[in-house]
């Protein structure tokens, strides 16, 4: 993990990219956004009463030296971005029911970074993920191209590093929503420092067995060679044809990817999910994420168990994301 991590960091450190924390008085956001800012690494921004973060900060020991604090209650800037959240939403919010909204600490958050205020944004701490992605999705968007977002994880034991997707938001992806998803992973394989070699992943490799479901993911090897023929991309695979070269020898003689996949995109969210806990729970691998992708900018999720370290590193990946 630390090499992995190290190469995210070294990446964004000085670079002055500003992370949105939300959860401005939880004890863990406190402590990394205090860390974050000591080190340099990215310049974090907290959000809520700015005396009441620095009171309860000062009772645990953190500084706070370099950290932004933007209260909802006094943001001077706060009229052009009712304007900027009312046009957005396009006749969905009125000038009144937007002020209202946007006392909201994500809503408010994600209007920053939608604003070029900040480059990115985490949540999740104290928020349900509908709280963290519904304003990501109204206000950021999906990129052009992509129709949905989606969670990868990746998936680190010793050198070995692996992107698992989706594993945390689609239940269940047609053709098209499998191919923008790999093509997307691979993006995301890329800021690891992973070349994505990409595996469609099903209970049948090359045509072995027949359904509805098997070629769902047959049809999206085709859409994503189609979209971004320069991926070393196939399918549809078993996940033993995808990684071990002997089972990809007989199974798949002629395809680009010999057992050497390293991205894996299961053809449903029931797939994905049990896979990755499986890799973390029997194969000892340390499942980081989910990192979500398809937005115009940056937007991460944590889970409501998080530690200070869990932030610490959500936040440079974001960084990461938005460089």
């Amino acid at each position: 993990m630390s090499n992995l991590f190290e190469s995210v960091k070294q990446k964004v450190t000085g670079k002055n990219i500003k992370i949105v924390l939300p959860e401005g008085m939880d004890e863990r956001i406190l402590e990394a956004a205090d860390r974050l800012a000591k080190e340099n690494v990215v310049n974090p921004i907290l959000v809520g009463n700015e005396t009441a973060i620095k009171e309860k900060a000062g009772q645990l020991g953190f500084a706070l030296e370099g950290v932004e604090i933007l209260d909802p209650n006094t943001y001077t800037e706060m009229d052009a971005l009712v304007a900027s959240f009312v046009e957005r939403r396009k006749g969905k919010a009125t000038e009144e029911q937007a002020r209202k909204i946007l006392l909201d600490e994500n809503y408010f958050g994600t209007m920053l970074v939608y604003t070029n205020k900040a480059d990115g944004l985490v949540s999740g701490a104290a928020h349900s993920t509908a709280d963290t992605v519904r304003p990501a999705l109204q206000i950021i968007k999906t990129k052009p191209g992509v129709s949905k977002t989606s969670g990868v994880f990746i998936m680190v034991r010793g050198e070995e590093k692996y992107v698992f997707a989706d594993c945390a938001i689609n239940i269940a992806p047609t053709s098209q929503d499998l191919a923008e998803i790999a093509i997307e992973s691979a993006k995301t394989a890329q800021l690891f420092d992973i070349e994505p070699k990409i595996a469609m992943l099903s209970f049948s490799t090359k045509g072995s067995a027949k359904s509805p479901e098997t070629e769902k993911v047959a049809e999206a090897v085709k859409i994503a060679k189609e979209q971004a023929p320069e991926l070393t991309l196939d399918g549809e695979f078993q996940f033993d044809a995808a990684f071990v070269p002997s089972v990809a020898k007989s199974k798949a003689p002629g395809s680009v990817i010999q057992g050497d996949a390293n991205t894996f995109v299961f053809p449903s969210l029931e797939a994905g999910n049990i896979g990755y806990k499986i890799a973390q729970r029997l194969g000892n691998f340390e499942a980081i994420g989910p990192v979500l992708q398809g937005l115009n900018m940056p937007v991460n999720d944590l889970s409501r168990g998080c530690n200070s370290e869990d932030v610490y590193k959500l936040s440079i990946i974001t960084a990461a994301q938005a460089l």
